[in-house]
């Protein structure tokens, strides 16, 4: 066993033991959102980092909260069930979304607007149908009869949503692992560099294009309906519409689109600045975080690019050039 795969090994246990060790709800709350937000910030840079910028991944994040919970409250179907069918929702609405777009080479700021106009579809139609999903004012799902938490997938201690979150946050990573080192890779980069060269080359661009964005479709409806299931409401503005695709974008930037763990990094920046504004200034700060996130996004496109991640390892793994003086010193003893 290498040093690396052993160093996995103790910082999986290390995770593991958390709940167990510290035991403080609020503390333990924080890493359930931040495990949580990092699968769907992952989701989203599974997309991301090949050039598919999305602002459509609220919509998904939000099919998959409220088609979970609707099924629940009104058909009585388990969130064990409900789960994939929000999933499947979402995953055919990416499909037939980014279908035409792929086949007629809709890319760049208009793949971005379409997708945009996505997540707003998806906010209106939330809004529009209060007599279902309770609008603006947020939804419920029902609690479950005593013995049945299992079945209603609803948990009231703490450490059994941790080791949820944590197991999903963990798949999140082996999946973008997987693409990273997959086929899969190699075609979207080519796409992403030349469309035409690829499909000159033999890549099927179309089909790899839409292989990812379903993929990244599925996660982020899972992540919605985690969210759900975890917080136990939903609005449209908490898991749905613009605001939460551009948190997105901005964890899955600032964090490091093109490292495994940069969306991660994000997500403890995001919730971490939003628990700090709510518990310092309360009703006060409300939306506060967003203007931040914009401020912020700007700054980093433009000064750290590859994110905080990203450009941490790169420093790591650039060689220091030699300095002047040392320069200086070493040519003498080569002449003589």
């Amino acid at each position: 066993m290498n040093r690396q795969a052993a160093g996995w090994i103790i910082a999986l246990i290390a995770l593991v033991a958390v709940p167990f060790v510290h035991r403080d709800p609020y503390h333990l709350h924080v890493l359930v959102l931040i495990l949580i937000w990092s699968f769907a910030y992952t989701s989203w840079s599974i997309m991301g980092r090949f050039g598919l910028v999305s602002l459509g991944h609220g919509g998904f994040m939000g099919i998959g909260a409220y088609v979970t919970a609707l099924l629940w409250n009104h058909l009585g179907v388990s969130p064990w069930i409900g789960i994939p069918v929000s999933m499947a929702t979402a995953g055919v609405l990416a499909l037939v979304v980014a279908y035409p777009c792929f086949r007629f080479r809709i890319t760049g700021h208009y793949f971005v607007l379409v997708t945009l106009a996505l997540s707003g579809i998806v906010l209106q139609v939330i809004t529009a149908t209060r007599d279902y999903t309770g609008g603006s004012l947020g939804y419920t799902p029902q609690r479950a009869p005593s013995g049945k938490g299992l079945l209603a997938l609803q948990f009231d201690d703490k450490t059994t949503w941790y080791l949820i979150a944590l197991a999903v946050w963990i798949t999140g990573l082996v999946i973008w692992r997987a693409i990273d080192r997959s086929m899969i890779r190699h075609a979207m980069e080519a796409i992403s560099e030349d469309e035409d060269a690829a499909a000159a080359a033999g890549v099927n661009v179309t089909a790899e294009k839409l292989k990812i964005t379903l993929i990244s479709a599925l996660m982020t409806a899972l992540s919605g309906a985690l969210y759900c299931q975890y917080q136990m409401f939903i609005s449209p503005d908490t898991v749905s519409g613009i605001a939460v695709s551009l948190q997105m974008v901005f964890a899955a930037i600032v964090g490091g689109v093109y490292v495994a763990l940069g969306p991660t990094v994000g997500a403890v920046i995001t919730i971490v600045l939003a628990e700090v504004l709510r518990i310092s200034f309360g009703t006060k700060a409300v939306g506060w975080d967003n203007l931040v996130y914009g401020v912020l996004l700007v700054l980093f496109i433009i000064f750290l690019p590859k994110g905080i991640l990203g450009s941490v390892i790169d420093r790591i793994k650039s060689p220091r050039k030699p300095s002047r003086s040392h320069e200086q010193q070493t040519v003498p003893i080569a002449r003589r």
